[in-house]
């Protein structure tokens, strides 16, 4: 009897020993102090690029034709034309699926393009204009346009001493790279024929006035 009595206390007080280390345990996991979790930060991606939205710039370039491309009313004939171009365009793009992009666009164009005929007189093109479609196809994370373009084209042709607006079309292409997120810069080749005058009611003989430019861009999106 005194042999189990003396089990009992011993794991009585086994008990007692396990209880007052867990304690003391605890209390003192609850003095040490308090260290936050090291934040993880995941890095910042910039916006994917969208060419859907208005845009204007400005581009500047040269304008060259073939020979005997202007044509001058007299009908005499002479050499190449040649000259710089600038001016502004505007226009609205929409991106149909992440690869594909079609919009509209329309320019404005001071002009420097001239040739000397035989017998002294120059034909010139003192400015012209566009309203082109486009549709291209975007690579390189939407950023680079490679782009198709046409439509219609108007100018003022000056002939010995007769001025003339000009009707006809233009067709061409070229690339464009976003190179930030509201900038692009663009290269463009664009073949124009201007072969219509507004009204024919003066008796002068139709002409032909071909040409093809070059020029680089600046685009702002909105």
């Amino acid at each position: 009897m005194a042999r189990e009595n003396s089990m009992n206390n011993s794991k009585m007080m086994s008990a007692l020993i396990l209880a007052v280390a867990l304690a003391a345990g605890t209390a003192h996991a609850a003095d040490l102090p308090y260290r936050k979790a090291t934040p993880v930060y995941a890095p910042i991606m910039p916006p994917a690029f969208s060419w859907t939205g208005f845009y204007a710039g400005a581009s500047v370039g040269g304008g060259f034709s073939g020979a005997d491309a202007f044509n001058s009313y007299l009908g005499t004939s002479g050499g190449k034309a040649d000259g710089v171009v600038g001016g502004i365009q505007v226009g609205y793009n929409y991106q149909v699926s992440p690869m594909f992009v079609v919009g509209i666009e329309n320019d404005f164009m001071a002009s420097g393009l001239k040739t000397r005929h035989d017998g002294g007189n120059e034909v010139s093109l003192p400015f012209y204009g566009t309203g082109r479609a486009r549709a291209g196809v975007a690579l390189m994370d939407s950023r680079l346009l490679v782009y198709g373009t046409g439509g219609m084209a108007f100018g003022q042709v000056k002939d010995a001493g007769v001025d003339k607006m000009r009707l006809g079309w233009t067709a061409g292409g070229g690339v464009e790279w976003a190179f930030q997120q509201n900038w692009s810069a663009k290269l463009e080749y664009l073949y124009t024929d201007l072969s219509r005058d507004f009204k024919k009611d003066d008796g002068l003989p139709v002409r032909e006035q071909k040409f093809q430019t070059v020029t680089v861009g600046l685009n702002y999106h909105f």
